[in-house]
């Protein structure tokens, strides 16, 4: 651990969901467990559609900001992608879930929930299904929505993913299963993307805070998961480790040469389909 003895401090703000696993990653930092001379590390909480669109206003709003890959061709000028900090599914990621169990050719004709056009799970969606209608709904609503029958099915992220079937839904589609049987690649569903205009130095600097918060959380992970149970959203402990586990481990120290390829491939698949609109650069700090 880093300690601090600047009388100078430059605060980095910070933006990532209210989510358990994001939550777990940055305890070190949250908490004072890591800290880095000259730096005062702020954290803004807020939903990943809200995130995203923030960071594609003018210059973005916040130092480090977490966001969907999907968004990333979008905010390119403006912030390089940080080699840790991801989110990356290893056969598993957003799944269509719906009240019975239709076929995958009846779910792609139907009207689908989903959580922000901007997300990755929606970028993932219509690779699958080009011509699904959907329409946005705020991801906590979505399993209420399909239940309620305002939607035929609703694609979900996060905790929604451990606890689906509790409501009776059934899972029609995992889209990080999908993912790897069509490119043999994980899914990379969010990153953190770091504010090019801070310079080399302090990037580098920032980086190196995150990885070691991250780390701290894999060595202290009881105390880390305490932590993060104030995010969990109804999950009990044992659901939270799980689905923590999934989504904060050796890949979001590092995405490995395979991740990284799977950013390359997601995104250019994305543009030549024509659902993004940038073409992608993908440029990593």
């Amino acid at each position: 651990m880093l300690s601090s003895t600047a009388i100078d401090v430059r605060e980095i703000r910070i933006a990532h969901s209210p989510d358990s696993d994001d939550a777990f990653m940055f305890y070190g930092l949250a908490t004072n467990k890591v800290q880095v001379a000259g730096l005062r590390f702020s954290h803004t909480l807020c939903d990943i559609q809200t995130l995203n669109q923030r960071a594609m206003q003018d210059e973005g709003e916040y130092d480090v900001t977490a966001i969907s890959f999907h968004a990333y061709p979008y905010i390119q000028k403006n912030y390089a992608l940080m080699t840790c900090g991801g989110s990356v599914g290893e056969g598993y990621g957003p799944m269509i879930v719906s009240t019975r169990a239709y076929t995958l050719a009846e779910i792609a004709k139907m009207k689908i929930a989903v959580p922000g056009k901007l997300t990755t799970a929606y970028l993932a969606l219509k690779l699958f299904a080009p011509d699904i209608e959907t329409h946005v709904v705020p991801f906590d609503q979505i399993i209420p929505a399909v239940l309620s029958g305002e939607y035929e099915a609703g694609l979900i992220i996060h905790e929604g993913q451990l606890t689906y079937d509790r409501s009776g839904l059934y899972r029609i589609l995992d889209l990080g299963k999908w993912w790897l049987q069509t490119t043999g690649l994980p899914l990379p569903l969010g990153g953190n993307a770091i504010r090019r205009s801070l310079g080399g130095g302090l990037i580098a600097s920032i980086s190196t805070a995150l990885r070691d918060s991250i780390q701290y959380a894999l060595d202290h992970r009881d105390q880390a998961l305490a932590y993060a149970m104030q995010f969990a959203r109804d999950l009990d402990t044992s659901l939270a480790d799980q689905f923590v586990g999934m989504y904060v481990n050796q890949r979001t120290l590092d995405y490995g040469e395979d991740g990284k390829q799977a950013i390359h491939r997601l995104l250019e698949m994305g543009y030549q389909a024509g659902i993004i609109s940038v073409e992608p650069r993908v440029e990593f700090a």
